[in-house]
Parts: C-alpha cells; sequence; structure tokens
C-alpha cells in the first residue's frame, strides 16, 4: 500500500503561482514514478505532469513552460510548481503514483485562478 497526501491547493488570480506538494508514505520501493493529474467540473481527468523513478520528466502541452516538477527523495515528496496560472488551470489536481500493476491516487486539492 501507498499513502499519498496532497496539500497547497487555493484560490489564486490569473498570473499568479501555486506549489503543490504530494508526500508519500506506504511501500515506496514498489513505485516506478509519481505524477499529478487534474479534473475540471464536466470534464475527463488529464495528466498534467509525471516524474519516473529515474527523473525524467513528461507535461501536457498545456501547461509546458509554467509548471514544473520536482521530487525531494528525502522527504518521499513530489511538487508541482505552477506559475503564469490561468482560469482554465482551475481544476481538482490530483497526486498519483503508480509502479508494477498498481496505481494510487490522492485526494485531491483543489485550485481555482479568477480572472
Amino acid at each position: 500500500q501507498v499513502q499519498l497526501v496532497e496539500s497547497g491547493g487555493g484560490l489564486v488570480q490569473a498570473g499568479g503561482s501555486l506549489r503543490l506538494s504530494c508526500a508519500a508514505s506506504g511501500r515506496l520501493f514498489s513505485i516506478n514514478g509519481m505524477g499529478w493529474y487534474r479534473q475540471a467540473p464536466g470534464k475527463q481527468r488529464e495528466l498534467v505532469a509525471a516524474i519516473t523513478s529515474g527523473g525524467s520528466t513528461n507535461y501536457a502541452d498545456s501547461v509546458k513552460g509554467r509548471f514544473t516538477i520536482s521530487r525531494d527523495n528525502a522527504k518521499n515528496t513530489v511538487y508541482l510548481q505552477m506559475n503564469s496560472l490561468k482560469p482554465e488551470d482551475t481544476a481538482v489536481y490530483y497526486c498519483n503514483a503508480w509502479g508494477t500493476g498498481f496505481t494510487y491516487w490522492g485526494q485531491g486539492t483543489q485550485v481555482t485562478v479568477s480572472s
């Protein structure tokens, strides 16, 4: 089992910044990578950014150049730095961890960007 706890969401004006954190605990040795997904009302959940255990990163085209995913292995924490936020970034953001044959989700944190 892997437990994921997100924090850092909130309300911000367009153009502002937020940093999301995801603290992982449990069977961490089994994790191959972690990522952030988001789901806006009426839309499907989509990948925002991901980072593998080897450090490779992947971003959705809509956030490239604005968001940065990083990790602190000593703290078992993954971060999502979000800059130049836009109203269309408004969504519930979910932390995800995956390994061979499994995937785990956090409870989600709301990000609201006002225009």
